[in-house]
């Protein structure tokens, strides 16, 4: 997978350490392998992203393989659809699910997250891919680089994600459905509100070929509880008397429900 420099969208070509562009823009390979190419122009705080401490609840969480069928799920339809890399998974986090997908498929993979924290745990463990700190809204790859690209309870971009996918590529998108861990929501929240949420969406330049329910049962104990709670949206939305429950709380048994949407580039 051939990348691009952020600043003027030439060849990015690696030099030992770095990446340097005909333009002379250079980026550093940090310690643990990844590179960032995020600029300064594209950063909307001085960390963006997932928080280091989220990050680490969130790997201690799916470590401990209570979303393996999620990976499960991904693995099985790549090899149903005869999916191909090269792989690239937007909102990568620490890399728990993308790897296991390239490693399953046998192909080369990148990884792209706009928080450095995460690239950095990702690049620590999984040294068999590339780590890109990045925004997904200008993804740093060139055109039609891209074989089967990933967002799993990420943002998704339709026209960048076209660009960089091959003819006839495919976009795999996970999202939560409404019903997803009503137990930790029953939790920290005084009433639940439903609102309508489209979990097939139409995506210009893309064509849906099957939304695949994925949805599972797991009890979590002790501190992977508050990994759980750590790794979700809710952690910024909750009131201080639900994180109270939260904390209060030592066993939690839940239900994840989600979708699997299988995109086709038109």
């Amino acid at each position: 997978m051939n990348l691009i420099c952020p600043i003027c969208e030439k060849p990015l070509l690696r030099q030992e350490n770095r990446f340097l562009c005909p333009a002379n823009h250079s980026f550093d390979i940090a310690r643990q392998g990844y590179v960032n190419l995020l600029t300064v122009q594209q950063r909307h705080s001085a960390h963006p992203g997932d928080t280091k401490q989220q990050v680490l609840s969130r790997r201690e969480f799916l470590e401990g393989g209570f979303y393996a069928p999620i990976a499960e799920a991904l693995i099985a339809t790549a090899e149903n659809y005869g999916a191909s890399g090269p792989i690239l998974d937007a909102g990568c986090g620490e890399g728990y699910y993308c790897t296991r997908l390239a490693k399953a498929m046998g192909a080369e993979l990148a990884g792209l997250d706009i928080s450095k924290d995460a690239v950095r745990y990702a690049a620590g463990k999984y040294k068999d891919a590339q780590w890109l700190c990045a925004t997904a809204a200008r993804i740093p790859v060139e055109d039609g680089g891209v074989g089967l690209l990933t967002s799993l309870f990420a943002i998704t971009l339709p026209e960048e994600f076209r660009r960089v996918l091959r003819e006839n590529g495919l976009f795999f998108q996970v999202l939560a459905a409404q019903d997803h861990l009503l137990g930790l929501k029953k939790i920290i929240y005084d009433q639940l509100i439903f609102r309508e949420k489209d979990t097939a969406p139409s995506l210009p330049g893309f064509a849906l070929l099957e939304s695949i329910p994925i949805r599972f049962s797991f009890t979590v104990e002790g501190p992977q509880v508050q990994n759980l709670f750590a790794m979700t949206p809710h952690l910024f939305r909750v009131s201080k008397a639900g994180a109270d429950r939260l904390r209060k709380t030592q066993t939690l048994s839940d239900t994840a429900s989600c979708v699997l949407n299988v995109f086709r580039r038109t």
